[in-house]
């Protein structure tokens, strides 16, 4: 369907009654696209509207003709613009009963029209699933109503701590998305390691593997036929037993500086998957003159991007948490040797 064609079924479309995404009736529905939801494809469109639903069905009705968009019969692979009406067969979507989410109290470090940046704590799933009721973005779609539209522009593992950018519309996500796939995001850890970092500045190129355990936990290896990897890593301070790392992403995989380090040899202080498990007890326990550390210490705190909107360069950064920092403080700095 041409362009010329395709506006003037969507004008004739829009005559006839719509009905508002979020109903749940067993009748044809007819659904003008906004402006946030242009540029999805039909099927990824309506797995998020049909929710319950199973795929092989969307696909089934799309393949039947029972999708239309303005008027017209698409594939799976037909691209939503801003003002085309789609109309969705007879569904029954089952009801999910209402989950209590609570209110998010998160520490906002940048927001305007397009996107929403805060610094996410430790031990908080960025979104529900894999035994997780709910997360970050469940719990500010709960608490801002204001927003007709909240996504994820990136994540962080559920204990790391740190900046996370999540994108108000979605030209906005598409623009950071282009960003991340071009390598133009410039993200930057804080990381405490076991031992003595040897190089003040390190690159390290590891293929990544993901896999699933006996148990259907989700893990990481270095493998030959993995997905190439490459983190950069900067010595910011030493101490007799640790390390503190500045950690910069050059690709984003899952786990990736976790382990890189493991590794490496110089596992991170309080990592329960990849980490020194007998370490990790001794760091829980508060000893002579140390804090106690009872969480990972990794933490995104510097990250650059070009606004996508007004292409003006953003920098973000976010304090390190009090427990990293009080641990910190409690440990002997390994002094300089001269010459």
């Amino acid at each position: 369907m041409n362009q010329t064609n395709r506006g003037q079924a969507g004008k004739k479309a829009k005559k006839q009654q719509e009905i508002p995404a979020g109903s749940n009736p067993a009748r044809v529905m007819l659904v003008t696209i906004t402006e946030n939801e242009a540029g999805q494809r039909i099927d990824n469109y309506l797995f998020k509207f049909c929710k319950g639903v199973p795929k092989s069905h969307i696909y089934r009705i799309l393949r039947s003709g029972e999708i239309r968009v303005n008027k017209g019969r698409v594939d799976q692979t037909c691209r939503l613009e801003a003002g085309d009406v789609v109309r969705i067969p007879p569904i029954r979507i089952a009801e999910r009963p209402k989950q209590h989410i609570p209110p998010a109290r998160f520490d906002i470090l940048f927001e305007d029209d397009d996107l929403l940046i805060i610094n996410k704590p430790a031990g908080i799933a960025v979104h529900g699933g894999s035994g997780v009721d709910f997360g970050v973005i469940e719990q500010l779609r709960a608490t801002r109503l204001e927003l007709k539209y909240l996504e994820l522009v990136h994540r962080l593992d559920r204990e790391t701590s740190g900046i996370l950018i999540l994108a108000k519309k979605r030209p906005a996500l598409r623009r950071m998305h282009e960003q991340m796939r071009e390598g133009k995001i410039d993200k930057r850890y804080q990381t405490l390691v076991q031992g003595n970092w040897a190089d003040q500045r390190r690159h390290v190129k590891l293929p990544l593997f993901k896999y699933l355990t006996s148990g259907g936990e989700r893990r990481v290896r270095v493998q030959e036929d993995g997905v190439q990897s490459h983190t950069i890593f900067n010595v910011m301070e030493k101490y007799d037993d640790f390390t503190l790392l500045e950690a910069e992403l050059k690709t984003g995989r899952t786990h990736q500086i976790r382990v890189h380090l493991a590794a490496s040899g110089h596992v991170i202080a309080g990592d329960d998957k990849y980490g020194d498990f007998e370490l990790n007890r001794q760091l829980q326990k508060a000893q002579k003159g140390k804090n106690a550390l009872k969480r990972m210490f990794l933490h995104a705190y510097r990250l650059s991007f070009t606004h996508p909107q007004t292409g003006e360069t953003v920098t973000i950064t976010a304090p390190l948490p009090s427990e990293c920092a009080h641990y910190l403080e409690s440990l002997n700095k390994k002094e300089a040797k001269n010459g």
